[in-house]
């Protein structure tokens, strides 16, 4: 059984490999194989105001956010240094001075 992908315009499962290319026999379509794999590894994770963060970058919470099963509140303005972004429902692991290790979601944050 192959792992190509399918063709991202009829959808065929009939893919093959042309050099560097992979090429759809049902409707034609080519495509390249080093934007496929830059596709599936770059998940781009952006900011409140839309700027591009990475990891090691220091941000600043927006909103007074609550934290789950406890009486703490993450205020609005708390700077969080040295941030770890992934992937899932909430999009950075960090620490925050005072409460411990959190997730945050990204549209809460802004870049400093």
């Amino acid at each position: 059984m192959s792992n190509l992908p399918n063709c991202p315009q009829c959808s065929s499962e009939y893919t093959y490999e042309d050099g560097m290319m992979y090429v759809c026999p049902e409707c034609g379509h080519e495509w390249s194989q080093i934007a496929e794999n830059e596709a599936e590894s770059t998940s781009i994770k952006r900011d409140a105001n839309g700027n591009e963060l990475q990891d090691g970058d220091t941000v600043t919470v927006i909103k007074d956010l609550k934290v789950k099963g406890s009486s703490l509140v993450v205020k609005v303005g708390t700077k969080v240094k040295n941030i770890r972004l992934v992937d899932g429902d909430h999009d950075i692991d960090c620490k925050i001075d005072g409460i411990g290790p959190m997730k945050l979601k990204t549209e809460f944050v802004k870049k400093v």
